[in-house]
């Protein structure tokens, strides 16, 4: 049995909790080894990406990000693993070396660094990638935010040992992706692969529960409503193509029962339901098990058996019983 291949990054709203639950939602094409072609428009981590490649058999996958760091870095690993690991090693060696207060003063200096030289695209660095990993597996809470400049501005975590080069998934990682296509651009870039017997998966930034629960500073620019509004006309133009496709973002009736955002944009598909533990607002009182949507547009009929059964302004909200 093949180990469980691993995302290399931390990723905020990351999937890999919810898998369990969200690969319930994959077409039945899919599982029945008819989908040729599978697009992740958003891949962040890569963790259903990573399933999908472990568990299904596609001939083909492109995967995209705004984040050009991001996608250099998995460049690297497709294709320069050795190296980078080789590199990494040596960060990892040197960085645990130290004592709290020259961590300190290595990881600010790496970060500088880091900040100092912008990728241009299509450019392939082993060394912007070495301090991307490094910097996302030392920093706080493994978070990846920029600010206005689009300098990379996380401070330093408190971790003991952190692991900054996992050797042994980052092998088996590489070898999973290398027929993954990893561009850099927003997700109408993907259109241009979009064929017969194609799935995708779309994870956008979440639209924010609260003022303090938003988050979506992976790159310089926001995604704000207007984002969330053109997104979904993208959505119903591929949808038109007779493909399969499945969208996750956050339910905004966990705070607010009246806000029909998602009903009204993706008006016509299947909106259901998957449950994860987040923080909705600033208070860690406020960390607990909350609903998210999964928006698909072919029918799960084949894969649950449904429950409850609640129509909001003519969509079909669906509770599944999931059956083992």
């Amino acid at each position: 049995m093949e180990e469980k291949v691993k995302p290399f990054v931390k990723w905020a709203g990351g999937k890999g909790s919810l898998l369990n639950q969200i690969n319930k939602y994959y077409p039945i094409s899919l599982k029945n080894g008819e989908i040729d072609c599978y697009i992740e428009p958003f891949v962040g981590g890569g963790a259903v990406l990573i399933d999908i490649l472990q568990n299904y058999k596609v001939k083909e996958a492109y995967a995209f990000d705004i984040n050009l760091d991001l996608i250099n870095s998995y460049n690297v690993i497709k294709n320069n693993v050795n190296d980078l690991i080789d590199k990494l090693k040596m960060k990892e060696k040197e960085f645990l070396s130290l004592d709290l207060k020259d961590r300190k003063e290595y990881f600010y200096n790496i970060r500088n660094e880091y900040n100092s030289y912008k990728l241009q695209k299509n450019e392939m660095s082993i060394d912007k990638a070495v301090q991307f990993i490094f910097l996302n597996r030392t920093c706080f809470n493994g978070l990846y935010r920029v600010n206005k400049s689009g300098d990379f501005n996380v401070p330093m975590g408190n971790y003991k040992n952190p692991t900054i080069c996992d050797e042994k998934n980052l092998k088996a990682l590489s070898k999973l992706i290398k027929k993954v296509k990893f561009e850099y651009g927003d997700y109408k870039s993907s259109k241009k692969y979009v064929k017969e017997n194609t799935f995708i998966y779309f994870d956008p930034p979440y639209r924010p529960l609260n003022i303090t629960s938003g988050f979506t500073s992976y790159t310089k620019e926001d995604f704000n409503d207007e984002n969330q509004r053109e997104l979904a006309k993208f959505y119903k133009e591929l949808s038109d193509k007779d493909i399969k496709i499945m969208l996750s973002n956050s339910n905004p009736k966990n705070t607010n029962k009246e806000d029909n955002f998602f009903e009204d944009i993706y008006n016509g598909f299947n909106i259901n339901e998957v449950y994860a533990k987040r923080m909705i607002n600033a208070n860690s009182s406020g960390r607990g098990t909350i609903s998210e949507l999964l928006i698909t547009n072919y029918d799960l009929v084949q894969n649950h058996y449904y429950g409850e059964v609640e129509c909001i302004q003519g969509n079909t909200i669906l509770k599944p019983i999931i059956l083992n």
